[in-house]
């Protein structure tokens, strides 16, 4: 089965800076496509997850966590979207936030940062490894995002709903996704 990886915090701000192209290249035997330039890939022939892990560090040229999760488990997010339609207007933007592992469950939700104000970052659920919600656009939103390794108790990568759900796309249509990445 298919594997998807996310590095976190690389190519911000020019930190941890690389070609995640170059790698996906470098890591080719393993059918490896690049989504973006934030560290995400999509995996086709992991074969043993150890090895592959080992290989993938191996060939990074910094240390970085890495969070890898299961096809499957991404393509459940996009049947399973905790959204709720209606809730995002052109000042906020949908997020995944992605475990280290599936960390402090239990949490209530929504949990809104900061909690005395106007929330900048709201967290609606979280399933397994991945944690749901929204961020409003403004200067102190990172740190806020920030706050969820503390919060969790698990280091965290996070991305916008708009690359899970392209990530899903190729999942799903592996021959064209393909095709696509090269031309």
């Amino acid at each position: 089965m298919a594997l998807v990886v996310f590095l976190r915090g690389v190519n911000v701000g020019g930190h941890r800076a690389f070609r995640p192209s170059v790698l996906a290249a470098e890591l080719k035997k393993y059918d490896v496509v690049n989504v973006g330039a934030a560290g995400t890939f999509v995996v086709r022939k992991p074969g043993s997850r150890a090895k592959f892990r080992a290989e993938l560090l191996r060939r990074l040229p910094f240390e970085t966590e890495v969070m890898l999760c299961e096809a499957e488990d991404i393509l459940g997010l996009e049947t399973e979207s905790p959204f709720q339609a209606g809730l995002q207007g052109s000042e906020t933007v949908r997020f995944v936030s992605i475990l280290s592992n599936a960390a402090k469950l239990g949490t209530a939700f929504p949990i809104a940062l900061p909690a005395e104000e106007e929330w900048l970052v709201r967290v609606v659920a979280q399933r397994k490894q991945f944690i749901f919600g929204m961020y409003r656009r403004h200067m102190k939103t990172i740190g806020y995002l920030g706050r969820l390794d503390r919060i969790f108790g698990a280091p965290v990568t996070t991305r916008n709903w708009n690359t899970i759900l392209a990530i899903a796309r190729i999942l799903k249509k592996p021959g064209e996704a393909r095709r696509k990445a090269r031309g």
